[in-house]
Order: C-alpha cells, then sequence, then structure tokens
C-alpha cells in the first residue's frame, strides 16, 4: 500500500461499540439473515435491472437498497433539500463522508449511482462481477501514476450524464474527530465534466445518544462482527442529509472544490429542514 493513501486513525476498539439497548439474538440473528438475503437477490437481480430505462432502474434501486438497510433493523431519515428524479445533463457527482458499510445501501436509497471502489473488488467471487455489470467504476487506489486514468474514468461518467457517488476521504472514519479531509481527485472528474457536485452528510445515531458506535465499521474490523453489532443495536438510525448543490466551476480548482464540499458537509449547514422520514 503506498503511503499516500489515506489512513482513518479510528480503530474497532476505541470506536466500534454500541452502549445503548440491544436486541434478543434470536430476533437479532433474524434481522442479519433477511439482511444477508436481500443483499444477495438483488446482486443476483442486477442483469435483469439493467435492461430497464433508467428512470425504472433507479426507482427499483432506489426501493431495493431502502429494504436492505431496513432489513438489517437501521430506521433511515432522509433531511435537507429535495432532490429531482431527473438527473442533470451533466452528470452529478455525489460526495458524501464514510463511517460504515452501510453508506453505500443509503445512498443508493436516496442517490442511486454509479459507485466508485477499489479495483479489488472486481475479483471478489459473485459480488465482483455483478458490481461491474451495475457499472461500478473500479481504481487502482494504491498507484499514483493510476489517478490520471481514474479521473478520466470518473469524468468520462458524468459527462455522460451518469450519477457518481465518491467516498472522497478514501477511508471510513467514526466522525468523532471531524473525519479526514476531502481528497481532490474526484473532484477534478467534475470540473472536467462540467457536472454539479452533490455533498451528502451521513449520520447514525440512538434513541440514547446522538451518535452510534454501532455503525462503525473502521480499521480491521471484522466484517461478520459490525453485522452484529447493527442487528443487536435496538433504534438504530441513519441518517442522510442532502445538501445543496455545487456547481463545478463555482471554485477555482479542485482543491478549491474539495474544500467547499467538505465544508458544507461538516458544518452546521448540514443541519436542514427535514423534507422526508422513513421509519
Amino acid at each position: 500500500m503506498s503511503a499516500w493513501l489515506p489512513v482513518a486513525p479510528c480503530t474497532p476498539r476505541d470506536c466500534a461499540h454500541h452502549e445503548g439497548a440491544t436486541r434478543a439474538p434470536l430476533p437479532a440473528a433474524a434481522l442479519l439473515l433477511a439482511g444477508c438475503a436481500l443483499t444477495l437477490l438483488g446482486v443476483l437481480c442486477v442483469p435483469v435491472v439493467l435492461l430497464m430505462g433508467p428512470s425504472h432502474r433507479d426507482r427499483l434501486t432506489r426501493r431495493w437498497a431502502y429494504a436492505v438497510v431496513r432489513a438489517f433493523g437501521v430506521r433511515i431519515s432522509v433531511t435537507g433539500v429535495s432532490v429531482g428524479r431527473t438527473r442533470p445533463p451533466s452528470g452529478e457527482l455525489v460526495v458524501a463522508n464514510h463511517v460504515s458499510w452501510l453508506d453505500i445501501p443509503l445512498v443508493a436509497a436516496v442517490l442511486p449511482a454509479r459507485m466508485v471502489a477499489k479495483r479489488e473488488i472486481r475479483n471478489w467471487p459473485v459480488l465482483g462481477p455483478m458490481a461491474a455489470l451495475g457499472g461500478t467504476l473500479f481504481i487502482e487506489r494504491d498507484r499514483l501514476r493510476s489517478l490520471p486514468h481514474a479521473v478520466r474514468s470518473v469524468a468520462g461518467a458524468l459527462a455522460s450524464g451518469s450519477r457518481v457517488a465518491v467516498f472522497p476521504q478514501g477511508s471510513t472514519w467514526c466522525g468523532r474527530s471531524g473525519g479526514g479531509r476531502f481528497r481532490p481527485a474526484a473532484f477534478q472528474a467534475a470540473i472536467d465534466a462540467g457536472s454539479t457536485v452533490r455533498p451528502v452528510r451521513i449520520s447514525y445515531r440512538t434513541t440514547e445518544t446522538d451518535t452510534a458506535g454501532a455503525a462503525v465499521f473502521v480499521g480491521d474490523d471484522p466484517l461478520a462482527a459490525s453485522l452484529w453489532r447493527v442487528v443487536t443495536a435496538a433504534g438504530l438510525t441513519a441518517e442522510i442529509r442532502i445538501l445543496p448543490p455545487v456547481p463545478a466551476d463555482a471554485e477555482p480548482d479542485r482543491r478549491a472544490l474539495a474544500r467547499a464540499a467538505q465544508s458544507a458537509v461538516a458544518s452546521d449547514r448540514a443541519n436542514l429542514p427535514a423534507v422526508s422520514v422513513h421509519h
């Protein structure tokens, strides 16, 4: 791994824990089974979904992603500005802070998009080929000289009118220390394509506390352990806040654009009136 890659100081022992009410093992196991089954069903249906038109595909993706999050026992709260169903002709780059594996279906439940993922996922059994079929943009994160090609790939997808989602912090962060800075590479793609940037803020809470460590997935935390924390945490709510779009030409360069998006996600301006809340 290259030294330039972002590494979060968060660790499972320090950040990933749940101190509130918990579910009994049997109901938690039922949620775990339901969530995994629904995820696998969606993966297997990708070839059929690709035959649909963009509007029907987006609608089905939203419903499936929403159902996946709910199947794991997590409530969803959508707040912020209203987003139209029609994508901008020059595409839209969705950028969000990164806390958990739950972030991916959570974003898809509101803003279906082509995801940006590390190239290693392409070789995973079943999930890799399905992710490729679903339009995932694979990049080589550990090779700095491959960065221009990755930027061109994202810019091409945006220029074709696609919505592309990326987590520019480059790693998951528990969020208690503000998280990592937004890396500017993806923002160069938005500038090249002349697209808009859509900042999104993701947070998790329980009924007892403002933040929920049960959803945090950081460091060398095993996926199985993270899944179990999620399904055993009673009252866990995932909140996604949609912020006003930022035109790519609103800032002088990619670094300034990245800072503007990060500031929007991190600031109190993210506390906008709710436009819809799902339980």
